[in-house]
């Protein structure tokens, strides 16, 4: 059975291959049965279909969720700091 990988907007991805104008690195800015990247390097805009995409993908350099887990927990943490 076919298990999508977990990718998120805002995430920030390695390819295999360098863009023309050097750069590896992507922001993932869509998410779906279609991926939208942006180039880090140059600003393109780029749509790949899912699997062609997750072949690409070398790893996740940056991932925004982590990013955003953290400001949760940390948000949660205040709180019950304040009704402790």
């Amino acid at each position: 059975m076919y298990y999508p990988k977990k990718f998120n907007v805002g995430d920030i991805v390695q390819t295999k291959k360098q863009h023309p104008c050097g750069s590896t690195e992507w922001e993932v800015t869509r998410v779906g049965a279609d991926f939208k990247i942006k180039c880090v390097g140059c600003g393109r805009l780029v749509m790949l279909p899912r699997p062609k995409f997750e072949k690409s993908v070398k790893k996740v350099i940056k991932s925004a969720m982590s990013e955003d887990n953290m400001d949760e927990l940390g948000h949660l943490k205040e709180q019950k700091e304040i009704l402790d």
